[in-house]
């Protein structure tokens, strides 16, 4: 496997880190929306948000907030976004998970413009059926 964020973990690629603990590594993103754009990832290798192991949900939430506060801070930040792209349609590039951290600004000119839909008639309840048949918790 040639993951380049498990390189960095390892100190065999370089970085500009921000945080780290035992779990989880913070470093600034190399192509940054804006200055501050900061990358949150487990330290153990996994995909995608579906295969994030459990036990480092918290560990991920709790370091991106840290930073998140720390930009909000550095930056005199009136707001931010935190996202995670999963699969390639998704514009996920690093098939690593990590949680973006963008800082934002008034009249930055970032949309995301989605194309919003609307449920007619049963169409919502049956969505909703179909999406709790296959819960597994």
């Amino acid at each position: 496997m040639d993951c380049i964020f498990c390189r960095i973990v390892q100190k065999e690629s370089p970085a500009e880190i921000l945080y780290e603990t035992y779990n989880v590594l913070a470093m600034l993103d190399i192509r940054p929306i804006h200055f501050g754009h900061a990358l949150v990832i487990p330290k153990s290798h996994c995909v995608d948000f579906l295969t994030l192991p459990e036990q480092s949900f918290h560990d991920i939430m709790h370091a991106t907030q840290i930073v998140a506060r720390a930009l909000v801070k550095t930056f005199d930040l009136e707001g931010f976004n935190v996202f995670s792209n999963n699969g390639r349609i998704a514009g996920q590039s690093v098939f690593h998970f990590h949680l973006h951290i963008v800082p934002r600004y008034v009249g930055d000119a970032i949309r995301f413009a989605p194309m919003l839909k609307s449920y007619t008639g049963r169409s919502m309840a049956e969505n909703g059926e179909r999406i709790r048949r296959n819960i597994q918790p």
